[in-house]
């Protein structure tokens, strides 16, 4: 027999490396299809709670739809108000009576509520799934929390109303007539409770994963709001929309509260959920509401700071800048209702210990919202005017005020990633349930620069300069909040969501471009509008498909999906 010939050291060496080579070559493959292939992946997954990817999608358009209509209603109830009473002194006392809405809103419904609730919310339903059977975590945590709240709740609104003379004096101290805002504020002092019932309703059912009523309570409100004002505008003046927004307060209660019943008397329901390695017994504790509270009231003092220094400019700059901010916002509105539907998910992750699931969705909402959002943000830029054109330039409202209301939006509408950011991340930070003082720290420093900058240019820039700090305040605050978020927070790789982030700004510099150029043409203000938007979206998308911004591919692959399998599946009659 012949011996086996040994292969030289060289060639076993060159072998080994080829087969090192390839090995290496397969896995990279690997992980670029495993890459190209996240979003559809995950929009299948269940993810903790027993959620799906399609309930999620199907939850986040039903609540998107909901939040347009009530984003339309609020268009019509600031048509309403500027057709009524255009943009002069009744409107400014108005709104600064508003500012008391707008603050309960964003600390009692949009913030500070969920972000404390909705992970207490998610820790007790966590615990319901284990647990077999008394006392039930959910009405526990009712029974801990709401009697307190109201109690809260009424006092402060008793102490708003009380001191609504001094508080008008703070807020715009060179109105010309204060005692109407005076009135207006002790109508809308009410929300302070009403709201704040509405937003607890609105946490829990969320965490209950029920988006339906809580959607539901803008158009409840805005409803309110109009019929007011045209059923008793003409006698009781600017007075009859804040008497609607106290009626819309109770409105808000009433959409919810049955729904928030039948899921809190339903009692436990043991599932076989495994207990992952999540703390799920976080209490509510004081230093929780405590920062939590803190940071949204510094967020809402960006607001209070503009009307400070614009009560000083001529009369109808107030209305200019709210009405500018109301149009602006509508895409930061819309695109953080994504955010809204997935924040019991984020809690409920971080209260199973889930953190790799969780750092998953966080990276994605981020990138997602923020596309969005520059969409809306292009259109804005790319044609103000028109838009205000066509929204309020009837009745009372002039063309000078359209002129100084579009000027003002185009500012404010550079400031609507960071505005949108913010809400984004400050969720990832107290999604945990524990006390998190980084958040109210990085939203002092862009208050601090909205205060300085705003005092610097109103002088010489008026409302525009004001627009101006506002948007690099709310800047400097998200960069700070995405900086911190790794280390602070759940650990997301900032890396990726800036580099994807960058290419969908890019895209939106050109949909503006082509926004304006497509749009200049047109003198009916509708026309300008609808082919401006035509075009930013038509620019936009292909360029984000192009750049495959968070995973835009598979993303519009899986949704066609649907539309396929019809034609492609096979009938059913036959077998």
């Amino acid at each position: 027999m012949r011996p086996t010939p040994t292969a030289a050291p060289g060639t076993a060496a060159a072998q080994e490396t080829t087969k090192h080579q390839q090995t290496t070559a397969h896995q990279e493959a690997a992980d670029a299809e495993s890459a190209r292939t996240t979003a559809v992946r995950t929009a299948r997954e269940v993810p903790p709670g027993g959620v799906s990817g399609r309930f999620l999608a199907r939850a986040t358009l039903l609540s998107a739809a909901l939040s347009a209509a009530g984003a339309v209603l609020g268009l019509g109830r600031d048509q309403a108000l500027a057709h009524f009473f255009g943009a002069g002194a009744e409107t400014d006392a108005f709104l600064v009576a508003w500012t008391i809405s707008e603050t309960a809103a964003t600390l009692l419904i949009d913030g500070g509520m969920a972000y404390v609730l909705v992970p207490a919310f998610s820790v007790a339903l966590a615990r319901r799934a284990r647990a077999s059977g008394a006392p039930d975590p959910v009405r526990a945590l009712v029974a801990a929390s709401l009697p307190r709240l109201c109690l809260g709740l009424a006092v402060t609104a008793v102490v708003l109303i009380a001191g609504a003379p001094p508080l008008v004096a703070l807020l715009a101290p060179g109105l010309p007539d204060a005692s109407l805002a005076v009135d207006c504020t002790r109508l809308t002092a009410t929300c302070v409770l009403t709201f704040g019932l509405a937003g607890y309703c609105s946490a829990a059912l969320r965490a209950h994963g029920s988006f339906l009523a809580p959607a539901a309570i803008s158009v409840a409100l805005n409803i309110a709001v109009i019929g007011t004002v045209y059923g008793l505008g003409e006698r009781w003046g600017v007075r009859a929309a804040a008497l609607g927004v106290a009626l819309g307060g109770c409105l808000m209660i009433t959409v919810q509260a049955p729904f928030l019943w039948r899921r809190i008397s339903a009692g436990p329901r043991p599932r076989a959920v495994p207990a992952a390695g999540g703390d799920d017994r976080r209490p509510l504790t004081l230093a929780l509401v405590t920062a939590v509270l803190l940071f949204v009231l510094c967020r809402q003092s960006q607001v209070l700071v503009e009307r400070h220094f614009a009560s000083a400019l001529p009369a109808g700059a107030i209305s200019h800048l709210n009405y500018a901010q109301k149009v602006a916002q509508l895409p930061m509105s819309l695109a953080l209702m994504v955010c809204v539907v997935t924040f019991p998910v984020l809690a409920r992750a971080v209260a199973e210990g889930d953190l790799l699931r969780a750092r998953d969705r966080i990276e994605r909402d981020l990138v997602l919202v923020g596309a969005l959002v520059l969409l809306g943000a292009a259109m804005v830029v790319a044609i103000a005017p028109r838009i205000i054109q066509l929204l309020f330039q009837h009745g009372a409202f002039t063309a000078s005020d359209t002129a100084a209301t579009a000027s003002a939006m185009r500012v404010y509408a550079l400031g609507l990633l960071g505005h949108t950011l913010v809400g984004a991340l400050v969720r990832s930070y107290f999604s945990t349930g524990r006390a998190s003082w980084y958040p109210l720290a990085a939203m002092a420093a862009g208050l601090a620069v909205t205060t300085g900058a705003g005092a610097w240019t109103v002088g010489f820039w008026g409302a525009r300069g004001i627009a101006a700090a506002n948007a690099a305040g709310i800047t400097l605050t998200a960069l700070l909040l995405l900086h911190g978020l790794g280390a602070r927070s759940v650990p997301v790789r900032v890396h990726r969501v800036v580099a994807e982030l960058g290419k969908a700004v890019g895209a939106a510099l050109c949909a503006v471009a082509a926004g304006a150029l497509c749009a200049a043409p047109f003198t009916a203000p509708w026309a300008a509008v609808a082919v401006g938007c035509a075009a930013v979206t038509a620019v936009f998308v292909p360029l984000l498909w192009a750049l495959d911004v968070a995973g835009a591919r598979s993303l519009l692959a899986f949704a066609a999906l649907p539309l396929r399998c019809p034609v492609t599946r096979k009938p059913d009659h036959g077998r």
